[in-house]
């Protein structure tokens, strides 16, 4: 019983940990400019600013982040199937 305790504060530790990560990693952004465009990414691989012309293409920004959601979520999906992503790197915690 002991060690289902231990095992949800280190779930949660690792939640917390995970949480703080996505906020630094949004912090950073690069952008890239070529001819008449500008796109402006943060380190989750959010596009938060896509320019087209002059303009500001906040339509086509949210079609490209909702792809790479989809992409994330099926890649994360994969690596599970083959024994990787959080469930390896906690030894099996999740069973």
């Amino acid at each position: 019983m002991f060690d289902k305790l231990k095992q949800g504060r280190d779930l949660l530790k690792l939640r917390q940990q995970a949480k703080q990560l996505q906020v630094e990693l949004e912090k950073i952004e690069h952008v890239e400019e070529r001819g008449n465009m500008k796109i402006k990414v943060n380190g989750s691989q959010s596009v938060t600013y896509l320019e087209i012309d002059g303009t500001e293409n906040r339509e086509l920004m949210d079609l490209i982040n909702r792809a790479t959601k989809e992409v994330q979520k099926k890649a994360a999906k994969k690596m599970l199937e083959m024994g990787g992503g959080l469930g390896g790197l906690l030894g099996g915690m999740g069973s």
